[in-house]
């Protein structure tokens, strides 16, 4: 297929960011450096705790500490081009480095998707069918569904990317800070009908879906819940409330970026939006769980106390 007319093919991306003004790149570099340090130190502490801790080797901390993961190459995947572009006049990046933040944001945004489904199906065994949990969760079964999170996601998500290559061309500027799928979409030099099409499956198989789901599994918990005890009803919500805020959180602001109106250009809205997904999201998910969850607070207390002694 010929190029548009006055079109060439770009080799490289570039980012426009957020400011020209350098005190406000100054100021933006501090806070993206805490923010990236917090969500590092956070999610790696949420491992290591799950991890050294034999009485929280269950179903649900071991879900939780893949989401801690999730989060960890989620962030790793923006934020450190982000920092140096910050600190430089020269915000480029190639179609390769671009393609592979495009595919690490499908997949791992997929991932984290398909993970707090088969979060949300833990909660709904544990509340509904408690006597059954150990025979429903057990070991291989979790194991399975992890298998399937990750290869299900690299299937849904990346294989069908890979199979519709795309051109970039010329301008290639980006009105963003990272290469996002939608927005990188826009610099196609072909038709982006099909492009659209396929960015729309994905969105379906790895939003919607989950988050349908989710929202049947807790319906159909809220029901159990409020026809037990009015004691136990409390504990059953309290093992919710955290999935529930990271659900609300992530699913939120996933739904602005994919299902708003569709617009040629990328807006200062749409960078701000994907600054909260990609970035804040994956630093406030091991506060929230850490926060809210007592086992894990009870664990982060003894061993700060075992360290000082």
């Amino acid at each position: 297929m010929d190029l548009p007319v006055n079109r060439t093919l770009a080799t490289e991306v570039i980012l426009l960011g957020f400011s020209r003004n350098f005190r406000i790149n100054l100021l933006l570099f501090f806070i993206f450096s805490v923010i990236y340090l917090v969500t590092i130190i956070g999610n790696g502490l949420m491992v290591c705790i799950i991890v050294s801790s034999p009485h929280l080797h269950t179903p649900m901390y071991f879900f939780l500490c893949n989401l801690s993961l999730i989060d960890i190459f989620y962030s790793t995947r923006t934020v450190p081009k982000l920092l140096l572009d910050l600190l430089s006049s020269s915000r480029r990046i190639s179609l390769l480095a671009c393609g592979v933040q495009v595919y690490a944001g499908l997949f791992l945004g997929g991932t984290e998707c398909l993970l707090l489904a088969v979060m949300a199906y833990d909660r709904y065994v544990a509340v509904c069918r408690p006597l059954y949990y150990l025979i429903v969760m057990r070991w291989n079964i979790c194991y399975q569904l992890i298998a399937f999170v990750w290869v299900g996601s690299f299937l849904t998500t990346v294989v069908p990317s890979l199979v519709m290559p795309m051109r970039v061309c010329n301008p290639n500027q980006l009105n963003h800070f990272v290469c996002e799928t939608l927005a990188v979409v826009k610099l196609s030099c072909d038709s982006t009908r099909e492009s659209e099409i396929v960015v729309v499956f994905l969105t379906f198989i790895v939003i919607l879906f989950p988050f349908l789901f989710i929202l049947l599994s807790y319906i159909v918990i809220i029901s159990s819940v409020l026809m037990i005890q009015s004691a136990r009803r409390s504990k059953a919500f309290s093992t919710c409330s955290s999935h529930l805020t990271v659900v609300t959180l992530l699913y939120g602001t996933a739904m602005v970026m994919y299902f708003g109106p569709p617009s040629k250009y990328v807006s200062n809205k749409d960078k701000y939006v994907s600054v909260f997904n990609t970035v804040i999201i994956p630093m406030i998910n091991p506060l929230i769980y850490s926060l809210k969850n007592k086992e894990v607070t009870k664990v982060f207390v003894m061993k700060k106390e075992r360290f000082k002694l």
